[in-house]
């Protein structure tokens, strides 16, 4: 599992939790929105939340596990 994929799961299991403006957790919240939040929206405009449950971190994963695997394959 590479970095970045692990930044994209931890900003969804965040996502679950109440955070408070001002905290330490919500600096790390904004933190990690700013950096996965670009690539997540590319999904977000292709499937758009349904029913208040946003797909886009799976199907993000997905395209990044499917882009390195051609990535290794043409280099191997």
């Amino acid at each position: 599992m590479g970095f970045y994929e692990m930044l994209i799961i931890a900003r969804v299991i965040l996502s679950w939790v109440p955070v408070r403006q001002g905290g330490l957790l919500y600096d790390i919240v904004a933190v990690l929105d700013s950096v996965t939040g670009p690539y997540l929206n590319l999904f977000r405009r292709i499937i758009p939340p349904m029913g208040g449950v946003d797909f886009s971190p799976v199907i993000a994963l997905l395209a990044l596990n499917l882009a390195e695997r051609l990535v290794f394959n043409i280099i191997l």
